[in-house]
């Protein structure tokens, strides 16, 4: 059972010892602290909250400012919390070399984007008296073999991008150097995005 919650900071790119290059990116994960372990007995199901970062007394809300003066709180749900205890210490040196690991984070909020971009359609044809159809999406609608004519439900149409939970599975831990855990590829959000990294 391996967690713990960090910041994103940029992707870089790391030599092994062959030579070989790794796109990377860098997440800045200093220690956690415990705040609270719920087991079925008492909650009905077992789970680890901690809390992560430092913020201001004013800015917290009365209630939780008994676990601590922390950014925020995160939950990990687990079979067996094992024997982790209230106020025990979580840090990036829980992660080794090797270790495969499953992040979470809030992808890049990207606005209001066209079908294009949003879903990768092609457009429409650039000649043959075409005018002002470059990225259109085309008809929507059907004939009345299809709904009724109606649009139908979940149909791909311009819209708000990103911002949304993305999860992702199997990365490779690259490198442990001190709080800055390397991880190969790409991790969603921005630089700045808080990360949850779940190993086995």
């Amino acid at each position: 059972m391996k967690f713990i919650v960090g910041t994103k900071k940029g992707m870089t790119q790391v030599f092994d010892e062959n030579g070989i290059v790794h796109p990377v990116t860098v997440i800045a994960a200093p220690k956690v602290t415990v705040t609270q372990v719920k087991t079925p007995a008492t909650d009905g199901y077992t789970a680890v909250q901690i809390g992560y970062g430092t913020q201001k007394e004013s800015r917290i809300r009365k209630p939780q400012r008994t676990k601590g003066l922390f950014r925020g709180l995160k939950e990990f749900r687990f079979d067996d919390a094992g024997t982790l205890e209230m106020g025990a210490v979580v840090e990036a040196s829980v992660f080794a070399e090797g270790d495969s690991v499953t992040v979470s984070a809030i992808s890049k909020a990207k606005g209001f984007q066209g079908v294009v971009k949003r879903y990768g359609f092609k457009g429409g044809p650039r000649s043959h008296g075409q005018k002002h159809s470059e990225r259109e999406r085309g008809s929507s609608g059907g004939g009345p073999g299809r709904a009724g004519g109606r649009v139908v439900k979940g149909m791909r149409m311009a819209g708000r991008m990103g911002g949304d939970r993305v999860t992702v599975s199997n990365l490779k831990i690259v490198r442990v150097d001190g709080d800055d855990i390397f991880i190969e590829g790409a991790v969603p959000g921005r630089a700045g995005t808080v990360v949850e990294i779940r190993g086995k």
